[in-house]
């Protein structure tokens, strides 16, 4: 378990160890006890002084295991925020970022990424080779194993202990990964086991979960059931699947999408009034994303697209963000529309979206009814319970335009209301300054919405699991 400090730095090691078993038979315990043994002559080269540290994206190779050896003249004792700066120094920046691109869910945590690594070459022996043969039927089992473990060190810290401590947490994490392969194996087959982090609610923080590869989140439920007992999770929502596992920052998503742009804007000043937002990680789903040309009728589609990367991301649901086709198929599904919506260029609204919800992913939403834009204003206690409870983004539609609300500025005894909106109509690049700079991001008051249009809102319903 690591908590996450702003004045302290994350090192993460990760890298592949082989692990290599021989089996001279099936017998359950055999198996067993050959997989305990492979693991712990792995254990045994972590602790060996053959295990080397290479800092990342430098030429910097430390030996932990040999009194911090290391070719870049660092020491046991020289503290991490040196050789924070040292590498720092080295980027094309100088090490400075943008303040608006910082990615607020890790806070300003600093973190010095480790390849893991093992030598292969050994001391010469003055003995000759002794050669033996023997006959048998074996099964070798081999697999390379994923290492990828976190510690938090002070600033002040020297490396030496915080490299460690960063043995011991391999050591650990190899101690978890053999539990697993013990709990799911099947006769001669292994599972690989694989590291996920998770940062939880504080005072928990970032904590580190092993799990089985291949073996789905259904099947794992009575698991993160104990863990959530065990970190006191709230038990009516997944925290522990492995959608939900950390993004450390400079970490590239598998995707293009923008992911929780509105994390780079400042609350404006609203007297007395508190903010409203959605809770997690969504992505950001636009006009012209995917190869495909909606320009001028695609928003509610888009605007859907985000509420549905949200449940995927919170691990809800395996099911990836839908395409337009797939939207319209499954309106035709449930009967709204006839077959020749499908490929069309036809609008949705928030009732389509409530019923797409439902259809594709088993989401029940509610439909909040405004007569016209100018009754938006009344609604801030609604939707900050929204946001309060559920933490899901809203769909909104009125006229010929749809937008996503995100949260809400409210002031519950003034009544004033700003609202946070992703703009679906955005037609350019995956760039978070020029989204922010040009408000497809970004707080609005009243006067964004037309005042005598009627707007329907998609208020998506957050299901009770783990």
């Amino acid at each position: 378990m690591v908590a996450l400090d702003r004045s302290a730095v994350i090192l993460r090691a990760r890298g592949s160890l082989e692990l290599r078993c021989l089996l001279d038979g099936t017998d359950g315990s055999h198996v067993q006890k050959a997989v305990s043994g492979a693991f712990e002559r792995v254990r045994a080269g972590v602790t060996s002084q053959a295990l080397v540290f290479r800092v990342h994206d430098s030429p910097m190779f430390i030996w932990p295991n040999k009194g911090c050896q290391a070719t870049e003249g660092i020491a046991e004792t020289t503290a991490c925020k040196d050789l924070l700066q040292r590498l720092r120094s080295g980027e094309p920046d100088g090490g400075k970022r943008s303040s608006k691109k910082k990615d607020k869910r890790n806070g300003d945590t600093s973190i010095i990424n480790i390849d893991l690594l093992m030598e292969l070459t050994e001391p010469g022996r003055e003995a000759g080779p002794t050669l033996t043969r023997r006959e048998a039927r074996h099964h070798l089992a081999q697999m390379a194993l994923p290492m990828d473990c976190v510690v938090m060190a002070g600033m002040d810290d020297g490396i030496g202990d915080a490299l460690s401590r960063l043995v011991g947490a391999v050591c650990s994490q190899l101690t978890d990964m053999e539990s697993v392969v013990l709990r799911h194996i099947s006769g001669t087959s292994l599972l690989v086991p694989q590291p996920f982090h998770f940062l939880l609610p504080e005072p928990t923080g970032l904590v580190t979960l092993v799990y089985p590869a291949g073996v789905p989140d259904t099947q794992l439920e009575s698991f993160r059931k104990e863990m959530h007992v065990r970190f006191a999770l709230p038990e009516d929502r997944p925290y522990l699947r492995r959608a939900n596992a950390n993004h450390f920052l400079g970490e590239p998503f598998k995707d293009a999408y923008l992911r929780n742009p509105h994390l780079a804007l400042s609350h404006p000043a609203l007297e007395d009034a508190k903010p409203f937002l959605v809770q997690g990680v969504y992505s950001y789903h636009h006009y012209m994303q995917d190869r495909v040309d909606d320009s001028g009728w695609g928003c509610a589609y888009r605007s859907l697209q985000t509420i549905c990367s949200w449940f995927q991301q919170q691990g809800y649901t395996e099911r990836v963000v839908p395409s337009h086709k797939e939207i319209q198929q499954a309106l035709v599904d449930v009967g709204d529309k006839p077959s020749s919506f499908v490929g069309s260029r036809q609008w949705i609204g928030s009732i389509e979206v409530q019923a797409v919800l439902d259809q594709l992913l088993g989401i029940t939403s509610r439909i909040l009814f405004v007569s016209q834009g100018s009754e938006l204003v009344n609604q801030g206690r609604e939707l900050a319970s929204h946001f309060q409870r559920e933490g899901t983004p809203i769909m909104i539609g009125g006229g010929v335009l749809a937008h996503t609300i995100l949260g809400v500025l409210w002031s519950e005894t003034t009544g004033d209301i700003r609202f946070l909106i992703l703009d679906p109509h955005y037609t350019g690049g995956e760039d978070v300054q020029v989204i922010i700079d040009k408000g497809w991001c970004g707080w609005k008051g009243m006067d964004f919405w037309d005042q005598r249009a009627y707007y329907n809102l998609c208020l998506p319903q957050r299901p009770k699991a783990i």
